[in-house]
């Protein structure tokens, strides 16, 4: 009995450690005249496990995979670690961070970011008088 408890506890152990671990996902940037459009590759990362934050002018991504673990049996011991993602970014002033979009489909998530209307380039009309 006491060797299972040290067991646990060791288990208990490795997973407060892991917990701390973050994984950065890729991400590509793309821009455009009327803003950026922001890729990130999250695999298995369901919707309800994914938390966008814009503080000030920095961008926050978490996400967290979903463990596959059979009905009615818990892990007393696992080896495979189950990825938690974090990336943060600094946003220009340029860009208008109260309408994003966001969507999340087949663990990439896809963030797209206007500029502000006064950033975005307009046309100027000429006359000829």
């Amino acid at each position: 009995m006491s060797e299972n408890k040290a067991l646990t506890q060791t288990v208990a152990e490795q997973a407060e450690q892991t917990e701390q671990r973050w994984v950065l996902p890729a991400v590509d940037v793309f821009e455009d005249a009327t803003g950026i459009t922001l890729l990130a590759d999250m695999p298995g990362v369901p919707k309800d496990k994914l938390e966008l934050q814009i503080e000030g002018d920095a961008l926050l991504i978490e996400g967290s995979v979903q463990p596959a673990t059979p009905e009615g049996l818990e892990a007393v011991y696992a080896e495979v670690r189950i990825p938690r993602y974090r990336r943060s970014f600094s946003l220009s002033r340029e860009l208008d961070s109260t309408r994003v979009e966001a969507n999340l489909k087949d663990g990439l998530l896809k963030l797209r970011i206007p500029k502000q209307a006064h950033a975005q380039p307009r046309r100027i009309a000429v006359s000829s008088a």
